[in-house]
């Protein structure tokens, strides 16, 4: 038997409120939680078109060739960075008519597993054995309106489609946990002198991931106690009657990581040639969800390390991008984006986004819009965290480029401390000091 998606009603009212208008199709995104005995979808979005896409409409094809997998793609990419812990993309959705009923499989598949291989590059943790990795396809006829629901594993290359279940309900995710927490971070990366054509971003995502490390091998305390893996996360809860206490609740967790091996490992010590370090430092807000349905407590923990995790990798990625895309000046203050949420009506859930120091509200909200084609209140956005700069000298050659891979010897590095970055670190090098919401702060220091 294949698995049961238990589908929000308003998901369903939105699904067929999309009208092709001459389009051959128009496909999107599934949006919610698994479970080990059932996935929740809790919300779907479809995928913005292109500009030239809608400059041919007048002359559409007649299959599913124009079906754009690097487009659809990079908008999983920017809807992931959106879902706090505990959502994921389950799955993608496509709307056609009648005659492209046969044609939408293969491609679908390709789209699934494209979407998988490209989610999973920018991850700092690894999936776990017991951790469902079907993904789930759902085809609907616009002239009929027959749903065809198929799940793929993604681990699996070779996976064939496996039939599963539809099924609306009201009110999914209107009684779901919240797990807060906020965490300090105190991240030295140092960047070697001797890879000259490792780029910053890499250097980065290298430091993070032995980060990642200690966030997986932490305690989590949920309400200051630590509970084992296998318990109910509202074992020992009041409970009203129609359980409406469990509606409203939230947890507080606390993340305690380990400063020293255990005296069974032994440790050693790696001596580098540095060019420069990046050192983040501050606190994070943090937040996931969890269904209300016999919720374990290792469930809601891991949806709590991959948020810390993921909100801290995006932050970098986006300073980076910014900085490609918009060729910004040199400076001495960068602000790596803050945390916002907003509420998603009819659930206890709060979807996440990012936002600069620059940025309005009424550019969230028409990101919010093009992304997850929801409209949303201005006053409904909440900033989680608030931004604290520092400044610190710099002195690096402005013309340095954040993708620079020349050969130029780095010189030897001296025994004062200083601010000064070899070109190869790129134009990012130039910023003293970045801060994360709440106070993080990205420094550059040379040895």
């Amino acid at each position: 038997m294949g698995r049961t998606y238990i589908v929000e009603e308003t998901v369903g009212q939105y699904l067929s409120s999309i009208n092709l208008q001459g389009k051959p199709f128009v496909s999107g995104l599934l949006i919610g939680q698994c479970s080990s005995q059932k996935d929740y979808v809790i919300l779907a979005t479809r995928t913005p078109p292109k500009e030239e896409q809608n400059d041919n409409l007048k002359h559409p094809k007649s299959k599913l060739d124009n079906l754009d997998e690097e487009w659809a793609t990079e908008h999983a990419n920017q809807v992931s960075r959106m879902l706090p812990g505990g959502l994921v993309v389950l799955g993608v959705f496509i709307i056609t008519t009648l005659e492209l009923a046969d044609d939408f499989q293969n491609a679908m598949r390709r789209l699934i597993f494209s979407m998988e291989k490209s989610m999973s590059r920018k991850r700092l943790w690894n999936v776990t054995e017991d951790e469902v990795s079907e993904r789930v396809t759902l085809h609907i006829c616009s002239s009929t309106k027959k749903i065809s629901c198929r799940t793929y594993d993604v681990h699996d290359p070779k996976s064939s489609a496996r039939p599963a279940d539809w099924k609306y309900q009201s009110r999914v995710s209107a009684s779901w946990l919240s797990l807060d927490c906020t965490i300090h971070v105190n991240i030295h990366i140092p960047l070697s002198a001797t890879s000259v054509t490792y780029t910053l971003e890499k250097n980065t995502k290298s430091g993070l991931t032995r980060w990642a490390k200690q966030i997986e091998n932490g305690v989590y305390l949920i309400n200051g106690q630590v509970k084992g893996n296998d318990c109910d996360l509202l074992e020992g809860q009041k409970k009203n009657r129609g359980n409406t206490q469990a509606a409203a609740h939230s947890f507080d967790v606390r993340v305690l990581t380990q400063l020293l091996l255990n005296s069974d490992h032994r440790s050693t010590a790696t001596v580098q040639i540095c060019s420069g370090s990046v050192n983040l430092r501050g606190n994070v807000r943090c937040r996931a969800y969890i269904h209300s349905n016999r919720p374990k407590v290792k469930d809601a923990v891991q949806a709590v390390k991959r948020d810390i995790l993921n909100t801290v990798a995006d932050r970098c990625e986006i300073l980076f991008e910014d900085l490609l895309l918009n060729e910004t000046p040199e400076k001495k203050n960068y602000e790596l984006p803050q945390r916002v949420f907003v509420p998603l009506p009819g659930s206890t859930v709060m979807l996440c986004d990012y936002k600069f120091g620059d940025e309005s509200a009424e550019e969230i909200r028409d990101h919010f819009s093009d992304m997850l084609d929801h409209e949303i209140q201005i006053e409904d956005v909440e900033i989680a965290e608030e931004v604290n700069t520092a400044c610190m000298p710099s002195c690096v050659n402005s013309e340095a480029s954040l993708t620079n891979t020349n050969d130029e010897q780095p010189e030897q590095p001296n025994k004062t401390i200083g601010v000064k970055i070899q070109q190869n670190i790129g134009v990012i090098a130039a910023l003293a000091v970045a801060a994360f919401a709440a106070g993080i702060s990205f420094h550059y220091f040379s040895d």
